[in-house]
C-alpha cells in the first residue's frame, strides 16, 4: 500500500463520500438484481447515480479507490460491483498515523 495513493484517494471529498455510502450498503441503496449490497458491493451505476456524476468520472474516482486497495470490484455480467476493503483501511489508518 503506497503512501501517496492511499493520500491521493483520501483527499477528495467524493471519494470520502463513496467509502462513508459503502460503510453501510443496505442503509444507502436500493436492492440489486444482481450482485448482494453487503457480499458483492454496490453496481457502479447505483453509485454514479447517487453520487451526481457520469459513469467515467465514478470510474476515475473508483480505480482510485482500488488502486489505493481501499475498495475492491467485482465483475457480475457487465455490471462491477464495489464494496470497502475494511481491514486495508484500518492499515491506511494505521499508515497514516504513522507517517504524521
Amino acid at each position: 500500500m503506497d503512501l501517496a495513493d492511499l493520500l491521493r484517494a483520501m483527499a477528495n471529498e467524493r471519494r470520502l463520500l463513496i467509502l462513508e455510502w459503502l460503510k453501510d450498503p443496505v442503509a444507502h441503496f436500493p436492492p440489486q438484481v444482481d450482485g448482494d449490497l453487503v457480499e458483492d458491493g454496490v453496481c457502479a451505476v447505483f453509485l454514479a447515480d447517487k453520487l451526481g456524476v457520469t459513469q467515467p468520472t465514478l470510474s476515475e474516482h473508483m480505480r482510485i479507490l482500488v488502486q489505493a486497495r481501499l475498495v475492491t470490484s467485482k465483475r457480475i455480467k457487465q455490471w462491477t460491483f464495489y464494496r470497502r476493503d475494511d481491514s486495508a483501511i484500518a492499515l491506511a489508518t494505521r499508515r497514516i498515523s504513522e507517517a504524521v
